[in-house]
């Protein structure tokens, strides 16, 4: 990919699987958040594509599912 999605916009990280949201674009890396909470990581930006619909709702849905437990916050 030659430029990374837009701040904000949702994406899989396809080194690792992850989706997060894109927080920030500057610099050699892109920082993504995970959906819901969790740590906050950095990938390339060749590493990085949009998100589908049904990836954004599996991690979301995998977020509530760790809350109802009492893993996450």
């Amino acid at each position: 990919m030659t430029s990374p999605p837009p701040v904000g916009a949702y994406a899989v990280d396809t080194s690792t699987g992850r989706v997060g949201r894109i927080l920030d674009t500057t610099g050699p890396h892109v920082r993504l958040a995970p959906v819901g909470c969790g740590r906050e990581w950095a990938c390339a930006p060749d590493d990085l594509r949009i998100a589908t619909p049904a990836e954004r709702l599996s991690a979301a849905t995998a977020y509530a599912n760790a809350r109802s437990r009492g893993e996450v916050p």
